[in-house]
């Protein structure tokens, strides 16, 4: 079964990335990863009570990351996998220049 994960920069630029559901992560190392990546690129929390939702992580690290990083087939296919499994979901959209996960 086929996972999809798109993301939008802009409006100009957005990227498929499918998913093979066979090769998801348990979801507590997909947020591992992202908490890593998380810290890794020195993302700050979006919110002001500094809570940070699952969301909020792929948002930030698919910001802080940039178009290049997505370059990097293997860190494109590590992110894509994480945010299925994270999410629970064989849809998702991480819409950077809406600041929206959507599944």
């Amino acid at each position: 079964m086929r996972h999809i994960v798109t993301v939008v920069f802009d409006t100009r630029q957005s990227l498929d990335i499918p998913v093979n559901a066979n090769e998801l992560p348990p979801a507590d190392e997909a947020r591992r990863w992202l908490d890593g990546e998380f810290t890794r690129l020195d993302c700050s929390p979006l919110r002001a009570s500094g809570k940070v939702l699952t969301a909020d992580k792929l948002l930030a690290v698919a910001d802080a990351a940039g178009p290049l990083a997505f370059d990097d087939a293997h860190w494109q296919q590590t992110f894509g996998r994480a945010t299925c499994a994270a999410l629970g979901r064989p849809v998702v959209r991480v819409d950077l220049s809406q600041m929206t996960v959507r599944s």
